[in-house]
C-alpha cells in the first residue's frame, strides 16, 4: 500500500478505535492476520467455550482454525453430525462468541444484518465475552454508508456464497425482496455499550470478507 494512503488509512482507524473505546468497547488494530490470531490466544486462554456466527473474516484470518484446534471447547455447528439450530442456542452460553461485523462506523458503532438472527442476538447478550473481527475495509463515515455497503457489497455477496435464491445474487444488489431466501432480516445498531469490555473489536490492516 502506498504510504500516503496508509497514512490516511492509519488516521481513520484510530479514530475508529477511539470511538468504540468511548462506547465502553475494548478495540485493537493488527496488521496482519497472524497478529490477530495471536491476540486472540491473549484475550481467549485456552479451555473457554467458544462458538461463532457465520463469517468469512474468521475463515480467512485463520482464527476459526485456531478455535478448532483443539485448544478450546468448540461449539461448532458446522461439525460433522451437529444439530446447527441446537448449538446455535447453546452458543448463547459459552466463553466467547467469535463473529465480524458487515460494518464499523467511524463513530464507534457496529452495524450488523442477520437473516434469523443468532448472531447479533449472542453479540447483544448471552456469552461473556464477544470477540468482533473486522478488516479495514469495513471501516465507513456513518450509519448510513454501513447500510449501503450492507445493500451493495455484503449482502450480494453472502447470497451468492449461501446460494440463495434473491435477487441480490441475480443482480448484485439489494431489491429488498420478499424471498423465502431473503438473509436481511434483523438490523441491528451497537453503540454504547452498559458493559464495559465485554465487547472487543479487532480491526485489521488486511482486507478481509464481505
Amino acid at each position: 500500500m502506498d504510504a500516503n494512503v496508509s497514512a490516511v488509512l492509519e488516521k481513520k482507524i484510530n479514530r475508529t478505535i477511539g470511538n468504540l473505546q468511548n462506547n465502553k468497547m475494548d478495540a485493537y488494530y493488527v496488521k496482519t492476520c497472524a497478529e490477530a490470531v495471536a491476540l486472540v490466544k491473549e484475550l481467549c486462554p485456552e479451555g473457554q467455550s467458544v462458538s461463532w456466527g457465520g463469517s468469512m473474516t474468521l475463515a480467512e484470518s485463520g482464527i476459526k482454525e485456531l478455535l478448532r484446534s483443539g485448544a478450546y471447547r468448540c461449539l461448532d455447528r458446522e461439525a460433522k453430525g451437529a444439530d446447527p439450530e441446537k448449538i446455535q442456542r447453546e452458543a448463547f452460553s459459552c466463553d466467547t462468541y467469535f463473529c465480524s461485523s458487515n460494518a464499523v462506523t467511524e463513530a464507534g458503532e457496529l452495524y450488523n444484518v442477520d437473516g434469523i438472527g443468532n448472531r447479533v442476538a449472542a453479540m447483544i447478550y448471552g456469552p461473556k465475552s464477544v470477540i468482533v473481527v473486522v478488516g479495514y475495509n469495513k471501516i465507513v463515515p456513518d450509519l448510513e454508508a454501513a447500510r449501503v455497503r450492507m445493500r451493495d457489497t455484503a449482502a450480494p455477496a453472502n447470497a451468492t456464497r449461501l446460494d440463495r435464491r434473491t435477487p441480490c445474487k441475480v443482480l448484485g444488489i439489494c431489491r429488498d425482496c420478499h424471498s423465502d431466501d431473503r438473509i436481511c432480516c434483523d438490523y441491528v445498531v451497537m453503540s454504547q455499550q452498559k458493559v464495559k469490555g465485554r465487547v472487543k473489536v479487532i480491526i485489521v490492516g488486511e482486507q478481509l470478507g464481505y
